[in-house]
């Protein structure tokens, strides 16, 4: 799966066991065809009639790269596909999938929980490999919202919540960009208004969080948490779930506001999938000591076209402020095809990069090094 005159110690690097900074559960259930088709298509509707999602980079790449994990030829047909699939069932399928991604750390993200998906220890479990947890700030301030009585009793449960769960996790999530945008007013928002919105919260505590005061709140509340425990803090930027908002406000550059105003509190600030915003993150890593940046699911996605991405980001961002995520979620076919396409695509960056003489092949073994595991293990302290 690599270029073929890669130097061996580039292409050992590139095949060490990942360290996967962000990933989601995968569902534990057989599916149908219709249920699968919705999992690997980030808009979340089904394909127009006479159409299917198969037909787009990431069904291709399914069908290439994971059909013959599952025992297949390559390109076989999706009905062919989906029958094997439904003939290995479920806890199988995953188990293939999830142990021949090769990774050997997962950090995942419990703010999509679910019956439905498998927690980090089955996700470690069957990918044969360490977890540790990510906590979702937003799915934490559902949690107390559905208990709290009063405004008061909301901001103090939300606060003790966030430490407790912050004590056995590695850093700390937030899709507020999906939520309220990106140019969100970086201020802390004065208690009164906190508590004048959780009393309006409290009335309709069964809906997602979309005020924009209580999600600063939460967001500053997570910010304290973060820095008295040293944790990142993941921002979801570009690419993703657009049932809140427009991706043109996701674009990471417009909270540089914010990531400013953050900068004295220590706290390292993650935005993950930036595509086809990767460049402006890019540019964000490089002139704020705090940013970090990964391109995530945006390979899994873009599929044979994954190089260019990473290519890109690679003409900016520091190589020591990259991490690899799989953004997997959904169907173990996404974690797969994440780390499958990651050293594709970074193993093309660093050939081309050798073979100019830009870098030497010590050079492209560090980076891939630093990329695939050793910056996610300095920066979430594993």
């Amino acid at each position: 799966m690599l270029p073929v005159d890669l130097p061996d110690t580039v292409r050992d690097a590139l095949l060490a066991p990942l360290v996967d900074h962000h990933c989601h559960g995968v569902r534990r259930d057989d599916l149908t065809r219709a249920q699968f088709e919705l999992l690997i298509n980030e808009g979340g509707c089904p394909a127009p009639p006479g159409t299917t999602h198969f037909d787009t980079p990431i069904g291709a790449g399914i069908r290439r790269w994971c059909a013959p994990v599952l025992g297949l030829e390559p390109h076989t047909p999706p009905s062919v596909y989906l029958a094997r699939r439904a003939d290995l069932g479920a806890e199988e399928v995953n188990r293939r999938l999830l142990r021949a991604a090769g990774i050997g750390a997962l950090l995942v993200d419990t703010g999509m929980e679910s019956a439905e998906l498998l927690t980090a220890a089955e996700l470690a479990r069957y990918g044969d490999a360490a977890a540790n947890e990510v906590v979702g700030i937003e799915q934490i301030e559902q949690d107390v919202v559905e208990m709290a009585e009063t405004a008061l009793d909301y901001m103090d449960s939300l606060a003790e919540e966030l430490t407790a769960r912050a004590a056995r996790a590695v850093g700390m999530a937030t899709v507020i960009g999906h939520r309220c945008g990106l140019a969100f007013d970086p201020s802390r928002p004065s208690r009164g208004s906190v508590i004048a919105a959780a009393n309006r919260r409290l009335s309709d505590p069964k809906e997602p969080l979309t005020d924009p005061i209580l999600l600063r709140h939460l967001l500053w509340t997570a910010v304290d948490v973060a820095r008295d425990r040293g944790l990142p803090l993941q921002f979801h930027a570009g690419f993703g779930d657009l049932s809140y908002s427009g991706l043109h406000r996701t674009d990471p550059a417009r909270m540089t506001t914010f990531v400013r105003a953050l900068q004295p509190a220590g706290v390292p600030v993650v935005l993950l999938h930036g595509y086809p915003f990767h460049r402006q993150a890019a540019y964000l890593a490089g002139v704020f000591p705090h940013v970090y940046v990964d391109v995530g699911l945006a390979l899994t996605h873009s599929a044979a076209g994954s190089a260019r991405i990473m290519d890109e980001l690679l003409e900016l961002a520091p190589f020591h402020k990259q991490f690899f995520g799989s953004g997997c979620h959904g169907v173990a076919e996404t974690g797969h095809l994440g780390a499958l396409y990651f050293r594709r695509a970074l193993g093309a960056a660093l050939k081309s990069r050798v073979d100019a003489g830009e870098w030497s092949v010590a050079d492209a073994a560090k980076v891939a090094h630093m990329i695939g595991s050793g910056n996610a293990r300095r920066v979430y302290r594993l």
